[in-house]
């Protein structure tokens, strides 16, 4: 009775229960969060992860000023239904070099996690102008106002700079570079052997999709969207991948 006696004055005193709330809230952080600093690497670390190419930086990035990531997830849970409609379950290193990550809450539309090369750039034309017309059913609306809008790379130095100070390995090389890749990367008449060297099968085991992804002469914000579509979940051979079990 005495117990329930204390218990009642700490639900009674709106000042009180916020102060040892919040304590608590506090020890279960510091149990969750502590432990990280003392683990030496808390991703595993996957062969043919490398950051993304700058027009594919720029697609993500437009991805995300279009909500893309409010109707589509990229996270594939270990759960059979999943796995068997889309692809193996996604790994940590596969976001490693998100800032933010897009694993999502939510599918109005399927997840996009395996979804590079899954389908042709016409196929993704078609979806972005008029999504009904390769997929009765949905619900997107139409995106190809994207084809409409160009863009030149003018502040891609800076994007690369920003993203490799929260940690992602571009080097100065990548960043020096940044617009140059930018614009080779959509055009197959280009000289396009430096940004195969820096993100290539020569560094990353994996050739870079270099093409006119939109088809059309200038290069667009859908050229860059299309190029960050089609490269996602292609760079880990799970062909070859084997988990870490100590993990």
């Amino acid at each position: 009775m005495a117990l329930l006696d204390k218990h009642k004055k700490i639900e009674t005193h709106a000042t009180l229960l916020m102060v040892l709330a919040f304590i608590v809230v506090t020890i279960g952080g510091l149990v969750q969060i502590v432990p990280l600093f003392y683990i030496e690497n808390t991703i595993e670390k996957v062969d043919g992860m490398r950051p993304y190419t700058p027009l594919e930086l720029a697609g993500r990035d437009i991805y995300i000023r279009e909500g893309c990531y409010g109707c589509h997830s990229q996270m594939i849970r270990p759960m059979r239904d999943e796995v068997t409609r889309y692809g193996h379950y996604s790994l940590a290193a596969e976001s490693m070099y998100d800032h933010p990550f897009q694993w999502g809450s939510k599918r109005t539309g399927p997840d996009l996690a395996r979804v590079g090369g899954r389908y042709s750039d016409e196929w993704h034309q078609d979806h972005f102008y008029d999504a009904k017309s390769v997929v009765p059913e949905s619900l997107m609306p139409p995106y190809g106002f994207l084809a409409n809008r160009k863009i030149d790379g003018k502040y891609i130095q800076d994007v690369l700079k920003t993203h490799a100070m929260v940690g992602v390995p571009y080097t100065q090389d990548m960043i020096d570079n940044a617009k140059a890749d930018f614009t080779a990367q959509a055009d197959p008449n280009a000289d396009s052997s430096g940004l195969e060297e820096r993100y290539g099968a020569a560094a990353f085991g994996r050739a870079v999709n270099v093409r006119n992804f939109d088809g059309q002469p200038a290069l667009t914000e859908m050229d860059a969207l299309i190029a960050y579509i089609q490269v996602l979940g292609t760079m880990v051979d799970f062909s070859t991948f084997t988990p870490d079990p100590n993990r």
